[in-house]
């Protein structure tokens, strides 16, 4: 689902945005729309508060700028930074309320400890260039989703593969060859997305049988 239409043709002619958001399904109804902020298609690689205020968007489309002088971070649940060019998202570490993520299609090498962000069910991180599955995810208690996809990890963490209560992993278009051979703690999974891999016939089977409830797209 996306915001609806007159509202990206509005923000758009007004300069904020470049195109519409792709918006999560069950975002409206799980994150409130004022707690959701949205910014796409900026050129700074450092994100901060005051860059989101100068570029960010509401639920609705409207400018942030036009409605505070300050974020507070605190109240946040829902950010979206999706297609940017960011480097630098040090300053994340302030949302502390965090439940949904959106960090694809940026420039990122590595994501800084966000451990502390205790309530986050969904982390985005597809098209960047990370090599590793950032590690304080492994912390993250409420965790549900990963998107790996399109970044250049050529291996899955032993704590990865122990991590129960994920719901959707989407590890596509990586440089895995092989998943852990234990996957038992991944049975809570209800997809698992492998698309774009070398994996052999044999590793294939193997999954599939391992995972027998898993939706799996090879």
């Amino acid at each position: 689902m996306r915001i609806p239409t007159a509202v990206c043709v509005a923000a758009a002619a007004a300069g904020i945005l470049s195109g519409c958001f792709d918006e999560p399904v069950k975002a409206d109804g799980r994150v409130p729309p004022e707690s959701r902020i949205y910014m796409k298609d900026g050129k700074a690689e450092v994100f901060s508060a005051g860059l989101l205020l100068r570029r960010g968007v509401d639920a609705n489309g409207e400018r942030l700028v036009g409605r505070f002088r300050n974020i507070d971070p605190a109240k946040v649940e829902y950010l979206n930074l999706d297609r940017n060019s960011l480097t630098n998202i040090d300053e994340i570490a302030a949302f502390k309320s965090l439940r949904w993520l959106r960090l694809n299609d940026n420039k990122l090498e590595s994501v800084p400890d966000l451990s502390h962000l205790a309530r986050l069910e969904k982390i985005y991180l597809a098209g960047n260039r990370l090599r590793e599955v950032p590690p304080f995810l492994e912390a993250l208690p409420e965790l549900e989703m990963i998107d790996m996809s399109g970044n250049p990890v050529a291996e899955i963490p032993e704590w990865l593969a122990r991590k129960s209560g994920l719901r959707h992993l989407d590890l596509s278009r990586t440089a895995l060859r092989s998943l852990p051979a234990d996957l038992g703690a991944w049975k809570s999974l209800r997809s698992l997305k492998l698309g774009d891999l070398r994996l052999d016939e044999s590793e294939m089977r193997r999954i599939r049988s391992a995972l027998p409830g898993v939706r799996i797209v090879f």
